[in-house]
């Protein structure tokens, strides 16, 4: 039975403005929602790179297009194609919201979302420690998105589509207009049982 539900789809095709009508419909129900966003950062109509947003408005670096003039030879670089990763920008942000999460107990319906876990996400191993534990746990439900299968299969996506407890939408032009009731609803089946696992434990 599905505890978390992931969106997965091509870039640009609207995951994340899924995952943000999702919540919104369910904070106004009364369910606490944690976690962050990734979203695109544009200069002069051009993308320059992505920020991690949380949920209550924290904003951070997560990458940017590489300045060949600030390139750096002391420290180890990440790089996803064109993007330089601020890794540490989004280890201070994104970190602290787990343990957040993770201290704040098992009281109430809690959603906890991870947008996205991607290329540039994965060079943290205390990333891939913090989604891996959230997933384990049965105090929350998790709203996430993962890319689609493209090159070189990155190994916790893969871990992640292939869970027992987790229900992926595929979002597309065709549907993204139309699939929004359908996840809400997957997010209360989810949150009905999280809550009922709480109440047992």
């Amino acid at each position: 039975m599905s505890k978390h539900v992931f969106l997965t789809g091509p870039p640009g095709v609207g995951k994340t403005t899924l995952v943000q009508k999702a919540c919104e419909t369910i904070m106004s129900s009364g369910v606490i929602v944690e976690g962050f966003y990734t979203e695109e950062v544009r200069e002069r109509g051009r993308r320059v790179g992505f920020d991690v947003v949380t949920i209550t408005g924290e904003r951070g670096h997560l990458s940017r297009v590489r300045d060949s003039a600030e390139a750096s030879h002391e420290r180890r670089e990440y790089t996803v194609g064109q993007y330089v990763v601020d890794l540490l920008s989004f280890e201070n942000l994104a970190l602290p919201l787990f343990r957040n999460m993770k201290s704040a107990g098992e009281g109430g319906s809690r959603v906890f979302v991870i947008d996205e876990i991607g290329k540039m996400e994965l060079f943290s191993k205390s990333f891939i420690r913090a989604v891996r534990e959230t997933l384990d746990s049965s105090a929350y439900c998790v709203l996430g998105t993962i890319p689609i299968p493209k090159g070189k299969p990155l190994a916790l996506v893969e871990e992640v589509r292939g869970r027992k407890d987790v229900k992926v939408f595929t979002v597309s032009k065709e549907n993204r207009n139309s699939i929004l009731p359908n996840i809400v609803s997957s997010l209360q089946e989810c949150l009905k049982r999280t809550t009922q696992q709480g109440e047992g434990d």
